[in-house]
């Protein structure tokens, strides 16, 4: 390995680190947020301003949006609309680490889905994550009350968002990254821009400073900065480890939220989250194995187009 490959993987793990901080940002920024403008309204404004940064950084992307890249972006996108509304949902019942620590579920949630919908063999270690997925869920989520509506609403999230990476896996190879990952995000901010009208009121701006913040920094950071980071970390590094440096936005979630003073985590939601954290490691860590052709990888929802 020369020099330069050495300081081309540095950077890529630190642009990973970053893009995974403003994961776990995102959901400290947008818990207050939505309790001040419509999720939906939240949502369409984020994404219409990460739609137009990405194709503001790249115009000639607009000549590679085929009928074919519409139509797998705009399945997908629907997927990923559901997967972010679902999960803000969740978002404003449940804190910003169970959040993160639910959403993580994907990760397991993925090759179970791949397995059901298109049989993909599921190996030993997708099981042994699944199940110590299903024991953190119960450590951090389960009491009297059984599960909150918070967490119900994530977990759906997660299914979809698991859903949205099944479909990729299973239709895009061959497209455009850049294409695709634009089709989508347009997807999700006209899913949004149009559920805004739901309630009959319209579209509402962000009604303050710190409303605007959170739209800009989840929609410059998390959305289109983090892609463009991330495919270019992908391109200097192995998928595996990309995946494995991902899981980072869990904990970030969760230590953000503490330092900042959201919340407080009880010594149950620990030892869940960790456990989960340890789930998705497992699910994500790197074997011998050659991948299956044709088999799914659960990666981040905006990072596994190539």
């Amino acid at each position: 390995m020369t020099r330069s490959t050495v300081g081309d993987n540095r950077l890529a793990i630190l642009a990973l680190f970053t893009v995974t901080a403003a994961w776990g940002a995102s959901f400290v920024l947008m818990k207050p947020a939505i309790e001040r403008q419509p999720i939906p309204d939240f949502l369409a404004t984020r994404f219409v301003i990460a739609a137009i940064i990405l194709i503001l950084v790249r115009p000639s992307v607009l000549s590679k949006i085929t009928p074919r890249v519409w139509r797998t972006g705009g399945i997908a996108g629907v997927f990923l609309s559901l997967g972010y509304v679902t999960q803000t949902i969740g978002l404003h019942f449940a804190t910003a680490a169970i959040t993160g620590f639910l959403t993580g579920l994907y990760v397991v949630g993925t090759p179970l889905l791949a397995w059901l919908l298109f049989r993909q063999a599921l190996n030993r270690k997708v099981i042994v994550a699944a199940s110590l997925g299903l024991v953190g869920l119960g450590i951090i989520s389960l009491n009297s009350f059984g599960l909150g509506i918070g967490d119900i609403w994530i977990i759906v999230g997660a299914l979809f968002f698991a859903l949205h990476i099944v479909v990729l896996g299973r239709w895009a190879p061959g497209h455009d990254s850049y294409a695709l990952t634009v089709v989508q995000i347009i997807v999700v901010a006209v899913i949004t821009a149009g559920m805004t009208f739901a309630d009959g009121d319209g579209y509402a701006a962000p009604p303050d400073v710190d409303v605007w913040i959170a739209v800009i920094v989840t929609a410059v950071f998390a959305t289109a900065l983090a892609f463009l980071l991330q495919t270019w970390a992908q391109s200097k590094m192995d998928a595996s480890r990309v995946a494995i440096i991902l899981t980072a936005e869990v904990p970030w979630a969760a230590g953000l939220s503490v330092a900042v003073g959201q919340e407080t985590l009880a010594i149950r939601t620990i030892i869940g989250g960790c456990i989960m954290i340890a789930a998705m490691l497992i699910a994500e860590w790197p074997t011998r194995r050659k991948p299956a052709k044709g088999e799914i990888i659960p990666v981040h929802p905006l990072g596994h187009f190539e």
